[in-house]
């Protein structure tokens, strides 16, 4: 191997590091909010990575990199959830809990789901703000930094999105 190739080889490979040490977190609680399992987005986090060295001639430079990598990683969730829907086995659980108030705890997942559900109804952008700040209990810079905004617009987005649920759950609860 020339000296050319192997100077431009140690480079890449320190600029990568370089990109690592700036971003891996941010990507890490980017896929936590994502995934909300801990050791599955320290996985892709890691697999996200090493895409990124596969097709770093693929980052054109139009966003940041932190935004690609999370774009990165978000194809790779989707992925995992292809994965995961076509391996899923549903198990009945006839088992019933002991000591819980049945009728208490149906209502709360009623609830739980009409959330879902009208987060579910948010336009992209603000379901994504959203689902980092409960899922992934990401601060508003770093939402901004993942996407590429102002912290005060995720303030913001996150207000309205939290004010749009509030005033669907009123609606619900009085049907």
């Amino acid at each position: 191997m020339d000296k050319e190739k192997m100077s431009k080889e140690k480079m890449n490979k320190e600029k990568m590091d370089e990109i690592y040490r700036e971003n891996a977190a941010i990507v890490y609680k980017y896929l936590c909010g994502l995934t909300m399992d801990k050791e599955l987005a320290e996985e892709l986090t890691q697999e996200t990575f090493f895409q990124a060295v596969r097709g770093i001639e693929g980052f054109r430079g139009d966003s940041k990199i932190s935004v690609w990598l999370c774009g990165v990683a978000k194809k790779l969730w989707y992925k995992e959830l292809q994965k995961r829907s076509r391996h899923k086995t549903d198990a009945l659980d006839d088992t019933i809990p002991s000591g819980e108030n049945i009728e208490k705890k149906s209502l709360d997942h009623l609830e739980k789901i009409e959330i879902f559900r009208l987060m579910h109804n948010l336009d992209s952008v603000t379901r994504e703000v959203m689902y980092l700040r409960l899922a992934g209990e990401l601060q508003f810079s770093e939402i901004a930094k993942i996407l590429g905004k102002t912290e005060n617009w995720a303030r913001v987005t996150y207000y309205r999105g939290k004010q749009n649920i509030l005033k669907g759950m009123k609606e619900w609860k009085v049907n």
